[in-house]
């Protein structure tokens, strides 16, 4: 979470992240952030790294939306995440378009 504490003992996102953290499926998470973050930040491999982070994009807005709630979609780094990957988007539309007309 952006505001580095803990949620709320007994919130709905004390309870979700009490229900993921344990699987080990934060850390598949985790793996797959950098994967993309290193595919994106090289120029022939940008718009792979977007499929890989696109879900986790959504899954951020998602949760801030839905678990987390009271404006936390509205958060600088929520929205910087947002704004930048929406950015690379659309500057590979055309690339991105190229697989809707196969």
């Amino acid at each position: 979470m952006s505001t580095g504490g803990a949620p709320p003992e007994g919130s709905a996102a004390a309870m979700f992240f009490g229900a993921i953290v344990p699987t080990g499926f934060l850390t598949f998470v985790k793996v797959l952030e950098i994967v993309g973050g290193i595919l994106v930040a090289i120029p022939k491999t940008r718009n792979i790294g977007l499929l890989v982070l696109g879900p986790i994009v959504i899954n951020i807005l998602a949760i801030n939306l839905y678990v987390i709630g009271h404006g936390a979609i509205f958060k600088p780094p929520v929205i910087g995440i947002s704004v930048l990957a929406a950015y690379l988007l659309y500057a590979g539309r055309e690339k991105f378009l190229g697989l809707l007309n196969s």
